[in-house]
């Protein structure tokens, strides 16, 4: 992640493309992955976490040069992919062994899905030990991200990403508790909660280096 993401969150799929061996050896590990030994939850979680990730980034560099993961059929829910001695889709990936298990809205800040508008990737690994810290530190990250979350101090505005839409039950409710949700991690910065809310729309064109 050091090497080829920057400290935007963009990706250089070209560079990896070119140079696929750590790729490569990261996506056997994610396949040889033994979930029965001996291993915390929280190694679990920062494991799926790290392969939803990167299995994303292997998916996109096999499929390079594209402008966007929807020019590339089947990405989230028809192309399988070797996790832990189990094919699934990224669908799967997310939805199985990350939402149904761990309940975290954190997550939505965490997966990045290769897109301009998810949040910013991260240049680190998660790891178990620290594995809850990263995720509050993440998030923190990107709700404080003037491009995430877009506050117009002037108009009285905020405009939020599609995801606080999607998943509006996760950030309890709809509305202004997606901008309660916010202001738990936006410290000084917090958005008056008289502030009208909307939602921009979502881009799909890759995290590409290349692209902007």
């Amino acid at each position: 992640m050091k090497r080829y993401v920057n400290k935007a969150g963009e990706v250089n799929y070209r560079a990896i493309q070119h140079e696929p061996q750590q790729l490569d050896d990261l996506l056997y590990d994610i396949a040889a992955y033994d979930t029965k030994a001996p291993a915390s939850q929280a190694d679990l979680y920062s494991f799926y976490l790290n392969a939803y990730n990167v299995l994303v980034i292997g998916q996109i560099v096999e499929n390079y040069p594209s402008a966007s993961v929807q020019h590339m059929p089947g990405f989230f829910d028809k192309k399988l992919m070797l996790v832990a001695g189990e094919k699934m889709t990224l669908d799967q990936l997310e939805h199985n062994k990350l939402r149904k298990l761990y309940d975290d809205p954190r997550l939505h800040f965490v997966l990045v899905c290769g897109t301009s508008s998810c949040p910013r990737l991260s240049r680190e690994a998660y790891t178990g030990r620290d594995l809850f810290v990263q995720l509050n530190a993440q998030t923190q990250r990107v709700l404080q991200d003037p491009t995430f979350v877009q506050v117009d101090a002037v108009a009285k505005t905020v405009k939020l990403p599609e995801i606080f839409k999607w998943y509006e039950a996760e950030f309890g409710g709809s509305g202004k508790t997606g901008l309660a949700y916010i202001n738990q991690f936006r410290a000084d910065k917090s958005v008056p909660a008289s502030f009208s809310t909307d939602y921009y729309a979502y881009d799909w064109r890759l995290n590409d280096q290349k692209s902007k």
